[in-house]
Order: structure tokens, then C-alpha cells, then sequence
């Protein structure tokens, strides 16, 4: 198998995403990451006959095949002062969320 992921691209693709790996860890990725690469190549190297529309999944689904889309309603829920009742802070209505606090990556 050509290693497409050299070490050295590896180092700097981890850099770039700002990742912490272990050397085990870090070539375990870089081999499942060529595997990955090699078996795309693969699957390009089959041999397609001219005019095969791209599908994104092997199944065609027709009109005539499927059902029509379900109508979207609404659907309130009836008893909507009990699910609040559970909630530790509501403001007019909504639930209020705590912030997440924020840290600057270095």
C-alpha cells in the first residue's frame, strides 16, 4: 500500500487542528487514515459505463415508488405548564439556559 499520508503531512495536518496525540495514537490515525484513502481509490479504479447518473444510495426512489411526503402540522403539546414545572428557570415562556463559558484557545 502507497502511504498517501507521509508522516510529515500527518505532523502537519494534527498541527493545524490543534491535536493532542500520543505517537501510538498519532500513526494508528495516519494508517486508518490511508486505509480510508486506499479503499476510496479503489472504488474509483471500477469501471462505470458511460451516461450512469451519481446516485447517493444504491436504492432509486421514484414517485412511483414512494410514498408523498407527510404533511408537516403542528402539534402543540397539551400540557406544556407541567413540562416548565420541571425546569429550573423559564423567562415569558422559555427555558433559560446557562452560558457556556468561553476559553480562548492558545
Amino acid at each position: 500500500m502507497q502511504e498517501e499520508i507521509t508522516p510529515e503531512l500527518f505532523e502537519h495536518l494534527v498541527e493545524l487542528a490543534a491535536l493532542e496525540l500520543t505517537p501510538e495514537e498519532g500513526e494508528y490515525l495516519r494508517a486508518q487514515l490511508n486505509k480510508q484513502l486506499q479503499a476510496v481509490h479503489e472504488l474509483q479504479a471500477i469501471p462505470l459505463e458511460e451516461g450512469i447518473p451519481p446516485a447517493s444510495h444504491g436504492v432509486s426512489y421514484t414517485p412511483e415508488s414512494s410514498p408523498p411526503p407527510r404533511e408537516d402540522a403542528w402539534k402543540p403539546y397539551p400540557n406544556v405548564e407541567a413540562l416548565l414545572s420541571q425546569v429550573p428557570e423559564t423567562e415569558e415562556g422559555y427555558i433559560v439556559v446557562p452560558d457556556i463559558p468561553h476559553e480562548a484557545l492558545s
